[in-house]
């Protein structure tokens, strides 16, 4: 089930939360497990029972290593660890793996094997990255094990952000779980409603809208791409991402806000960032901080011990420690995001310019100034998107190339005033965080709005919800880009 659908706006949220809304708190959060599991059922009826299962596995399989020490606990450890990658790797990379090994197979004249393509399990790396958490804090011992298997199961369905993240740690939600009472007001109520609006309208109104004419502009011929299409092309679709994915984090702080849950927040004015080191600080904040915590510092760290003198081929031991574990991370964070050499060139391609800022760039951005600074790097992000957007990486390097080609021809693509309108109104609000007081008014504006702020957004969000519901029953709905991965 999606958002941005009559089916969810109409029927399943209001149902939902008349009855969430009715019932006595002690029997809420099993409603609401009930109702997120409907809610993937939905989706993913073929999975649905896997997904379960393999969550009543983890539950029992942590609870056991929470008890055990040394050498058993290590062994329970890696034994959860494994599951929950190897379910991963079969689900989302076993066709990846197999279509490699088929080419190598036909370059050594070896005849093409059969093989049934694998369904992908919908928001299954979403859920493998919380599981995964769940099992790393409880092994350090930095989080104490749910008490209940209800709990630790609603840890990870929670419908709201199961698909597409935010990633939420349980040491961020288990308190939550147990004990949100001082949340279940109206003020939460009406901000979590607005806040859901301002996501649907992201998605529905800028978007989609941008999207249509992306997807025109990528299927072009070559010999119809000119450089200017192309480079309306590339930065439409930046904002789309952007606004199709910040969109859905909203709606989904927004829906957990309307039930009394507080979420971490998931994006910063990411494209007002002087450097790539500072965009992903800005965003998909949940999934930077992941890869940081249990991929980039253990790495770090485990290499550190490895180098122990001060130099090695004229740099310092902290920049070769440095440059060891961007690579490998950017290239797990790059093939995370999907099963295709675009995606791990593209981990590779924002890793290096990590490595860039680490060893030159910071200091001659820092020099330029905040303004050419940011031009510079939203260049670099745009050009990444590009490598992310691309079905292979011929069509991602002709099209890199047709941007700087500066090539003519004839347009066949219609830039009506309705995109250009769009893309103007996301050019707005992403460099609004130019504005010096940008992100204090809106932390105020999200967590501590005045009584006169919540009645007069309330309203907005309700003509909102009918202007996005209006559009959506004309056109349809697009998915989120993100529930490819």
């Amino acid at each position: 089930m999606i958002f941005s659908t009559s089916l969810f706006l109409l029927y399943f949220l209001p149902l939902f939360l008349l009855v969430y809304y009715l019932i006595p708190g002690r029997f809420r959060n099993w409603f609401l497990l009930l109702a997120s599991v409907l809610f993937y059922a939905w989706g993913a009826p073929k999975f649905v029972f896997f997904v379960m299962g393999s969550v009543v596995v983890d539950y029992f399989l942590i609870s056991l290593m929470d008890r055990k020490e040394k050498n058993l606990r290590r062994a329970l450890f890696f034994l959860s660890v494994f599951l929950n990658l190897a379910l991963l790797l079969y689900f989302k990379y076993m066709n990846f793996f197999f279509d490699q090994f088929q080419v190598v197979m036909t370059h050594l004249g070896a005849k093409p094997m059969g093989w049934t393509q694998i369904a992908l399990p919908v928001g299954i790396s979403f859920i493998t990255f919380q599981k995964l958490a769940y099992t790393l804090d409880v092994y350090k011992r930095q989080q104490p094990v749910f008490a209940k298997l209800q709990d630790f199961a609603l840890y990870i369905f929670m419908f709201p952000q199961m698909l597409s993240g935010p990633i939420v740690r349980p040491g961020q939600i288990a308190g939550q779980i147990t004990d949100r009472s001082s949340q279940e007001n109206v003020d939460y109520r009406l901000t979590g409603f607005i806040r859901f609006m301002i996501g649907l309208s992201k998605k529905v109104l800028i978007a989609d809208v941008l999207g249509t004419t992306v997807d025109e502009i990528f299927a072009l011929a070559p010999h119809e791409l000119s450089s200017g299409i192309a480079w309306i092309g590339a930065i439409a679709y930046t904002f789309q991402i952007y606004f199709d994915f910040s969109g859905y984090s909203d709606m989904a702080i927004g829906l957990a806000r309307m039930l009394g849950f507080r979420l971490p927040e998931n994006f910063n004015f990411p494209y007002v960032s002087r450097n790539i080191t500072e965009f992903w600080r800005r965003w998909h904040i949940t999934l930077s901080m992941w890869f940081r915590d249990y991929i980039f510092l253990p790495l770090a760290y485990a290499t550190s011990r490895k180098l122990p003198a001060e130099r090695y081929l004229g740099l310092r031991a902290d920049k070769i420690i440095y440059l060891i574990a961007t690579t490998v991370t950017f290239l797990l964070c790059g093939f995370w995001h999907g099963a295709a050499w675009t995606f791990i060139v593209w981990g590779a391609y924002m890793g290096l310019f990590l490595i860039l800022d680490r060893l030159i760039l910071l200091k001659y951005l820092k020099k330029a100034g905040r303004i050419p600074s940011v031009m510079l790097t939203f260049l670099l992000i745009t050009i990444g998107w590009v490598l992310f957007r691309s079905a292979t990486l011929v069509d991602a390097w002709f099209y890199i190339r047709r941007m700087f080609m500066f090539q003519a021809a004839e347009n066949v693509v219609w830039l009506n005033p309705k995109f250009w309108t769009m893309l103007a109104i996301a050019v707005a609000f992403s460099f609004g965080g130019l504005w010096k007081q940008a992100e204090t008014r809106i932390e105020k504006f999200y967590f501590n709005p005045g009584n006169a702020v919540i009645i007069t957004f309330s309203i907005i969000a309700v003509l909102l919800f009918i202007l996005n519901e209006a559009t959506i029953t004309s056109s349809g709905f697009s998915p989120f880009i993100y529930f490819r991965f």
